[in-house]
């Protein structure tokens, strides 16, 4: 055979090889988890996110509309250029239709602006920016759980009228921690309550004693912990060795989670007052999928898990209602049809991308009230979800003007 036959045989052989590899990669849905593996949120958001949409997944049957389902994942390290590559990645090359959890605020924000730009979808289930369904929002994102608007609308008047009517803040300095005290600093104020000053530190701080100093001298009487997870457990513990709260300086951890309690005990955290948009042990079906995670995971599922759990399922069966893996036509089903599963109840989508929601008002017990494991949370009442998220009338999102 010539060298020239030789040639061509290999270019066809190349070129038979890559459409195989494009068929076969047609006949995958891929779903790409982004959150932090190993960083200050990996306990609240991390391997649990991955887990419960594989449950999710499982619950599903494994395939939709004949293609096998597989779940990717990676570590953004809270990172947004790290993140967005990542995704970028996903999207222009291994065929990622969906992207979910982001978990860091300053990450989602990009996602979003980038699915919309390649026709993609992306859903916040970590992620607690209530700017992400305001002012960065995009018909292709969707906000499923939590938001810094339902954290402080949900407790922070409660507080004022009880007296905590001097408010100073401690405040993570990224997108989530700003928005958190921004939110909360108009909750506050409209209640008729006043903010007396603000210090900001860096995300994962691990010595919080000179902003603690400054929310003790400012006389505030509510020191308002906007900051998560690891550096919101750190500012409590550190605010009761150094004698900083009391009964006149009292500390709101904003956007408190379960696992923070764990990890702060109920002894230093009981009696908070927090809004949650889950928690494993409201009823039947909620400790339904809180025993599977448990079997996976030795622990409860965090609201994080289970918002992935919840739009994993909502997004898949939307494509088969849809009866197709366009993004467009699949959003639409996910839009018109309420969400029901084992953690969420009849909620919508709103147009801007938020999922109308009820949350729980709770409070943590005192070590004398627990009676089991991870029996963490007292549920106070229900708030209906116009009344935890922000209203269509306050939204910047051109998307509600339109709707």
């Amino acid at each position: 055979m010539s060298k020239k036959r030789v040639g061509l045989a290999g270019i066809l052989a190349l070129g038979l090889s890559m459409a195989s590899c494009a068929a076969m990669a047609a006949e995958i849905e891929k779903i790409g988890v982004v959150t932090d593996i190993s960083g200050p949120l990996s306990d609240v958001e991390g391997p649990g996110s991955v887990e419960a949409v594989k449950i999710a997944v499982e619950e599903f049957g494994g395939t939709v509309l004949g293609r096998k389902i597989e779940v990717v994942s990676a570590d953004h390290q809270n990172k947004p250029d790290i993140g967005l590559s990542i995704v970028r990645n996903w999207i222009d090359t291994d065929g990622v239709n969906l992207i979910l959890d982001l978990g860091n605020s300053a990450v989602a924000i990009g996602v979003q602006n980038m699915v919309k730009e390649r026709g993609k979808l992306s859903i916040a289930t970590g992620a607690a920016s209530a700017e992400l369904s305001n002012k960065y929002c995009t018909p292709n994102s969707f906000q499923w759980g939590y938001d810094s608007y339902q954290f402080a609308n949900a407790a922070a008047p409660e507080i004022v009228k009880d007296g905590g009517d001097t408010w100073f803040f401690i405040t993570a300095d990224y997108a989530y921690g700003q928005a958190l005290e921004a939110d909360t600093r108009r909750a506050v104020e409209a209640a008729g309550g006043r903010v007396l000053g603000v210090v900001r530190h860096p995300l994962n701080t691990m010595d919080f004693s000179s902003y603690l100093l400054q929310a003790q001298a400012s006389g505030a009487r509510v020191i308002g912990l906007a900051t998560p997870i690891a550096d919101v457990q750190n500012a409590i513990k550190q605010g009761v060795e150094f004698n900083v709260f009391s009964d006149t300086h009292k500390p709101l951890p904003l956007g408190m989670s379960l696992m923070d309690v764990h990890s702060i005990g109920l002894a230093l955290a009981q009696k908070s007052i927090l809004s949650a948009v889950f928690y494993w042990d409201e009823n039947d079906k909620t400790r339904r999928f809180a025993a599977k995670y448990f079997a996976r995971m030795g622990k409860p599922p965090t609201e994080v898990h289970a918002m992935n759990y919840s739009a994993t399922l909502h997004y898949l069966k939307s494509i088969v209602a849809a009866n197709s893996f366009e993004t467009s036509k699949v959003i639409d089903v996910m839009r018109a049809t309420p969400v029901n599963d084992d953690v969420t109840i009849n909620a919508k989508l709103r147009a801007d991308g938020r999922l109308m929601r009820d949350v729980v008002l709770v409070q943590v017990k005192t070590p004398a009230e627990s009676t089991k494991e991870w029996d963490y949370f007292k549920i106070l009442q229900n708030v209906p979800a116009e009344k935890a998220f922000r209203p269509a009338s306050e939204s910047v999102c051109s998307l509600l003007k339109r709707s």
